[in-house]
């Protein structure tokens, strides 16, 4: 008999009693985007509870250094949109950090138009992070054509800013809606329906392997002919699939690249381990940033890979 309650329902409540019981010891400091109601906020709470101890910074290396100096036990950070892709702030904090990836969750995203008061006629101004307003850039296109668009911090941090300016909204959640009292002239605004989010969790022991893993790693190569056919030829010899392929300029090294790759499987496993050595032999510089559980459940189909 698997009983009344679904999966997803069992594992949300299994983490609220883990979450509380090691409140009763200390709560777990978890670093994420502030301020409060960002979407990295809501990733945490899902992976961690709502008895841990949110820490809120204000940006994603700000977020990394907290873990680092031990001010926080893990951090909450966006790593991938299903509409725009990587979260390029993400991948540069992680070229600078030693911090490993030990979990990930993807979450629905879905965005609302706050403003203190007013109609989308109203609207003159638009305020939210980058990312946001590219994933609702053909709605706000269509619907607040005249409006002018801005750059935040954050969507807490646009929600908080246009509280009480007239001609001013904010693409936000309905939580941060709620939170400073603002009205919502509009719901659901992302141009992707099934819009969702990649978070991954840094800090704290590298997990072992469950049979259902991911790995991240990131390198550099060698100016050879041929070597990047080389490097991701160790991986399809071996059958491994991979995910995710990007890559991001070196700061302070004109015109070379770092790439980013998600692979199935735990580095653990024999095949990527060989794998792995394949690439220490022929890159420049590689790390791996983690071996992890993959996600699962509602909202996680792409994270199985």
């Amino acid at each position: 008999n698997p009983g009344p309650l679904p999966p997803t329902a069992i594992r949300a409540v299994y983490r609220e009693i883990m979450s509380a019981c090691l409140a009763l010891e200390r709560p777990l400091r978890v670093a994420v985007l502030g301020p409060q109601a960002t979407f990295s906020h809501a990733a945490a709470l899902g992976v961690f509870g709502s008895s841990s101890a949110v820490v809120l910074e204000p940006s994603f290396f700000h977020i990394f250094d907290a873990v680092a100096r031990g001010e926080a036990d893990y951090g909450v950070v966006p790593i991938e949109n299903s509409t725009e892709g990587v979260v390029n702030q993400t991948l540069d904090a992680f070229a600078e950090s030693t911090l490993e990836i030990v979990g990930e969750t993807v979450l629905p995203i879905h965005y609302c138009v706050l403003a203190s008061q007013g109609t989308l006629a109203d609207v003159r101004h638009v305020y939210s992070h980058w990312q946001s307003l590219a994933q609702c850039r053909g709605w706000l296109t269509e619907h607040v054509p005249e409006a002018e668009t801005h750059e935040m911090p954050s969507t807490s941090a646009a929600a908080e800013y246009v509280k009480g300016k007239a001609g001013a909204a904010a693409v936000a959640s309905e939580v941060a809606a709620k939170l400073y009292d603002l009205e919502i002239l509009a719901r659901r605004v992302e141009d992707d329906t099934t819009n969702r989010t990649r978070f991954v969790v840094i800090g704290g022991n590298p997990p072992k392997a469950t049979g259902r893993d991911k790995t991240s790693i990131m390198f550099s190569v060698k100016h050879s002919p041929g070597i990047l056919y080389r490097i991701l030829g160790a991986f399809a010899d071996r059958g491994i699939s991979l995910t995710t392929i990007e890559s991001r300029p070196m700061r302070g090294r004109p015109w070379e690249y770092v790439f980013f790759v998600d692979l199935d499987g735990h580095r653990s496993d024999p095949r990527v381990a060989e794998a792995l050595d394949v690439l220490r032999d022929q890159c420049q510089m590689m790390r791996v940033l983690g071996s992890y559980p993959a996600a699962v459940g509602e909202g996680n189909e792409r994270a199985k890979g």
